[in-house]
């Protein structure tokens, strides 16, 4: 997934890569870091979701065209 150029599946990769080799992180700031990713990741993957493929109703559906009704024939009243 790209967002305004940057490629998120790539840089979250690179991201767990460089946790994995840093040795000296502390316990508590490398948690913090992986549950930051996590939140990366769950917020990058929701942006994909549409009503075809979730529960969300077409009306939520990002640049969707809008169908106006035709009006009938009949008279008001």
């Amino acid at each position: 997934m790209t967002i305004q150029n940057i490629d998120i599946d790539a840089t979250l990769k690179k991201v767990k890569t460089l946790l994995v080799e840093e040795k000296e992180l502390s316990p508590t700031m490398r948690s913090m870091v992986e549950l930051l990713v996590l939140l990366v990741t769950l917020l990058a993957n929701s942006l994909n979701l549409n009503s075809s493929n979730s529960s969300k109703p077409p009306s939520s559906d990002p640049n969707r065209k809008k169908v106006r009704k035709a009006k009938g024939g009949k008279k008001a009243g």
